[in-house]
């Protein structure tokens, strides 16, 4: 098991680095233009977030990255660690899938923010990409040992999926990582709500005596906050789909390592209705559209953070409202792990 000391280091390391970067990347993204551009169908107060500055992501990133490299050497130097070149690989499987989600979200960035494209790239190019980075992730994690098609429900046992357990995980990757990536529409949302899915997967891989995972969350959670200290309303720079796509990345690393996937859906719960509103808005509009010729809606607008926005919550109000949903979701999580599993 790994110990708090190493824990809190790992969460002060990224802590530190993401937010100092902050101080180079923030004014060094301004002078290269890499700047939001709000459009006409979001709230009219979002407009004055025009020119903020994208790709923030790399801070947390870059933090988060490094905490996990020095503080997993310190734990792997140790005699008595415990954790051997399988624990390695597979945390580094994880981080390849956070970084590699990560580098399309930058591309997305780069066409939207410096080529001036506004949709950036295309449904399909996304889909693609990411239908093949999730089929590599588990692939990966199959090499390593993962070979259960089984579906564990906690307190009650489990369904084996058989061959077709692949092709539904792939599309739960895809559909989660797109989730995480659509919660970030209001400042501080996302990142205030994957420090609490951090904490709690750090409390379950503490449990468990995942020392390398621990490590994981931590460095995350050190990484966000550092972020945080300038995404927080009013926002001075926004983490793009550079950063939401790599946490994205990270929220399924971290809740594919266990094979616990009903576990992994209640603390990740905030991010699948985020993604489902969305869903539903769509498929409202366009059954309502067929047959009586005018599209209805269900929220004011959605992801389902900006109904709340239009409805007159603050942006704070929201992230704080989000991030205490995230935290109760989350206990049942743990709960469920601490009792509902072997």
């Amino acid at each position: 098991m790994v110990s708090v000391w190493i824990v809190f280091l790992a969460v002060v390391i990224a802590f530190a680095v993401s937010a100092v970067s902050g101080f180079v990347l923030i004014p060094l993204f301004k002078k290269m233009a890499f700047g939001a551009t709000i459009y006409e169908q979001g709230p009219v107060w979002q407009k004055d977030k025009n020119g903020t500055p994208l790709m923030g992501g790399f801070m947390f990133m870059a933090g988060s990255v490094l905490s996990l490299a020095i503080c997993s050497a310190i734990v792997h130097g140790r005699a008595d660690s415990g954790l051997g070149t399988k624990d390695t690989l597979s945390l580094l499987a994880g981080v390849m899938f956070a970084l590699l989600n990560g580098v399309i979200g930058f591309i997305d960035d780069y066409i939207k923010a410096v080529k001036k494209q506004r949709e950036g790239l295309t449904p399909k190019q996304k889909m693609v990409m990411q239908f093949l980075l999730a089929a590599a992730y588990l692939a990966a994690l199959y090499l390593l040992g993962d070979t259960s098609t089984a579906i564990h429900f906690p307190f009650i046992g489990e369904l084996d999926l058989w061959i077709f357990y692949y092709p539904i995980m792939m599309l739960v990757l895809v559909y989660l990582t797109n989730a995480v990536n659509l919660t970030d529409g209001v400042d501080g949302l996302c990142g205030s709500a994957t420090v609490v899915y951090c904490a709690v997967m750090l409390v379950i891989f503490m449990a468990a005596k995942m020392a390398d995972y621990s490590l994981y969350a931590a460095a995350l959670a050190g990484g966000i906050m550092g972020f945080l200290v300038w995404n927080l309303h009013p926002a001075k720079i926004f983490m793009g789909d550079t950063g939401s796509m790599f946490l994205g990345g990270s929220v399924c690393a971290m809740g594919f390592i266990l094979h616990e996937h009903v576990i992994l859906c209640f603390a990740a719960l905030l991010y699948i209705i985020e993604a489902l509103s969305v869903v539903i808005q769509v498929g409202w509009f366009k059954i309502t559209k067929k047959k009586y010729g005018e599209g209805r809606r269900i929220f004011k607008m959605t992801p389902i953070h900006h109904h709340f926005e239009m409805s007159g919550f603050s942006e704070n109000r929201i992230v704080i409202t989000f991030s205490l949903f995230t935290l109760l979701s989350g206990a049942l999580a743990l709960v469920m792990y601490l009792f509902g599993t072997k």
